[in-house]
């Protein structure tokens, strides 16, 4: 099942895998929340889309590599973010349950 909203989605990060019956942009987002910035990364990558780049952005701010993150903010047609990371993360996951 498809979370609802934010807080939905926190609720399940205690499960071991997200569900395969979620987009691949929540699914990355998903693998990200839980800690394995490697999984995550490698959904976002393949994602040709203006989500999948935005995601690609995140990953790369969140790892400290601002100068590819903002090549990938520039693709996905967003600015780059004066926003806490946990806050991005916000955004991202409603962005992909709205999509």
């Amino acid at each position: 099942m498809i979370p609802k909203d934010f807080d939905a989605f926190q609720e399940t990060l205690d499960t071991s895998a997200p569900s395969k019956s979620w987009s691949l942009a929540l699914q990355s987002l998903w693998w990200d929340a839980k800690g394995d910035w490697n999984a995550s990364h490698n959904i976002a990558q393949d994602l040709n889309t203006d989500m999948g780049s935005w995601i690609h952005a995140y990953l790369h701010r969140k790892e400290g590599d601002d100068w590819n993150a903002g090549y990938w903010y520039r693709r996905a047609g967003q600015p780059f973010p004066k926003i806490s990371l946990e806050a991005e993360l916000k955004q991202l996951v409603e962005a992909a349950l709205s999509s």
